[in-house]
């Protein structure tokens, strides 16, 4: 029974690394991209932006599928969906078609999240173990995200970008394949009830909207009456979706879940982490290619070791560290450590690119922040709901992420586009990262002080 249930933690925790991979392992192909199509920066970009805005907005949908379809069936679904797409980014003879499998990919993602994580916490029925369980698939979602930038560079350099697609092609096959074997059917659902799609994809067209709007603010005076469309579009959608959330009988978002302030600052602060950890790697990519001069190999294998670190930190580290600590005070180290990269960072560019600290940054954030934070939030979102509205809560949380992403990198593009010609990094916009990290910090340990006494949902047995 043990075995198997390892097995079907592997499998899940396999499947959310594979599409938290493919959203850093892309930033450094991007230059390759752009050369083989002829692109401008502001278009290849969106190659980016697609993926994490239909994946974080589809994220709700799949939630609710896998709790009303069934999460084996889900996950298998969302894994075939994302291996074709996978196949089809790798052989696409124009950026078009890219950008559309692309975009199609963060779809499969977003079904492949939250019916995976379902998995593990009907899986592991019993609070510690299931609280540990959830540490190490959370793990490899952050080890997937640390690593994506050192494999992006190798691979690009020495197999090409279109490899960066293709990796992913026999993973998900012996996934797909031990899936359909090893999962446990779906129990038979009494209820037949739909989920509300038209919200959902409302809810995607807002998120597209809002982050191309953002994006655009740059040329405020040249775009006013578009940007003005954008808003009252925006404010209709919304308005449209909240009433929908009242009225319909299977609402999209079960709002009963907002009433957990655990699960409230989950949410929040994983939109800030989306912020600050997306906007660490653009700029990350950023200095190490253009201003440092480096090739996407040597940023690659730069990188390596912070990814070994992560990874051997989340096995051998955070279990301890969980069990001393209650889950609300390892976050608080963790964005510390988010807080402390960030000003490493800063001082790297101050001191003319200084390599020593830009590592030391590396570390603190690649290294050992991701991984803490991504998995004490994940364990936060899901405290004080019911077992049965865990994926949805887990879609949110992931949405959150997402959407802060998005959104968080078009505010911090603005600020470098605004310094002018020379180097590709402004000190301002890490200014904007460390208010990211700092009020990330702020909030969780704001909570933290009022609820320290909360027994620990340890990650270690004891």
């Amino acid at each position: 029974m043990i075995q198997r249930k390892n097995l079907i933690l592997a499998i899940a925790s396999v499947g959310i690394f594979v599409e938290a991979l493919d959203i850093a392992i892309v930033n450094l192909a991007i230059p390759s991209i752009q050369s083989d199509y002829g692109l401008s920066s502001d278009k290849v970009q969106w190659l980016q932006t697609l993926y994490v805005l239909l994946y974080g907005g589809f994220l709700i949908i799949g939630g609710k599928l896998s709790d009303l379809i069934g999460k084996k069936n889900i996950f298998i679904a969302g894994s075939v969906l994302f291996l074709l797409t996978s196949l089809g980014a790798g052989l696409s003879p124009s950026f078009e078609m890219l950008a559309f499998f692309r975009a199609a990919q963060g779809i499969g993602a977003a079904l492949i999240m939250p019916s995976a994580f379902s998995i593990v916490t009907h899986t592991f029925t019993e609070p510690r173990e299931r609280a540990k369980a959830i540490g190490i698939f959370s793990s490899f979602a952050a080890i997937g995200s640390g690593s994506g930038l050192a494999l992006g560079g190798i691979i690009t350099t020495y197999w090409g970008w279109q490899w960066v697609f293709f990796i992913n092609v026999p993973v998900l096959t012996a996934i797909i394949i031990l899936a359909w074997y090893y999962l446990s059917a779906d129990p038979a659902k009494e209820s037949k009830s739909k989920p509300d799609l038209i919200s959902g994809f409302l809810l995607v067209l807002v998120l597209l909207m809002l982050s191309y709007g953002v994006h655009e603010l740059g040329g405020i005076r040249e775009h006013y009456v578009l940007l003005i469309a954008l808003a009252i579009a925006i404010i209709g959608g919304t308005k449209i979706i909240q009433h929908r959330l009242k009225v319909q009988k299977e609402p999209l978002i079960d709002t009963s879940l907002f009433r957990s302030k655990a699960t409230v600052t989950g949410i929040g602060v994983f939109l800030l982490l989306g912020a600050y950890f997306t906007g660490y790697m653009f700029i990350l990519s950023l200095l190490l290619q253009k201003d440092m001069h480096f090739t996407a190999a040597k940023a690659g294998v730069t990188l390596v070791p912070f990814s070994l670190l992560s990874a051997l930190f989340a096995k051998f580290v955070l279990p301890p560290l969980m069990k001393r600590l209650n889950v609300w005070q390892t976050g608080v180290f963790g964005m510390t450590l988010m807080v402390g990269g960030a000003g490493f960072l800063l001082g790297s560019v101050l001191m003319n690119h200084n390599l020593i600290l830009l590592l030391c940054s590396a570390a603190c954030v690649s290294g050992l922040g991701m991984t803490i934070c991504y998995t004490s939030l994940s364990v936060i979102s899901v405290q004080g709901i019911p077992p049965q509205h865990y994926g949805l809560a887990s879609s949110l949380a992931t949405t959150s992420y997402f959407l802060g992403g998005g959104i968080g990198l078009s505010i911090l593009s603005l600020f470098i586009i605004a310094k002018g010609p020379g180097n590709s990094v402004s000190n301002s916009s890490i200014i904007v990262l460390c208010i990211y990290a700092i009020a990330a910090l702020a909030w969780l340990a704001s909570y933290t002080k009022r609820h320290v006494a909360v027994e620990r949902p340890s990650l270690a047995g004891e």
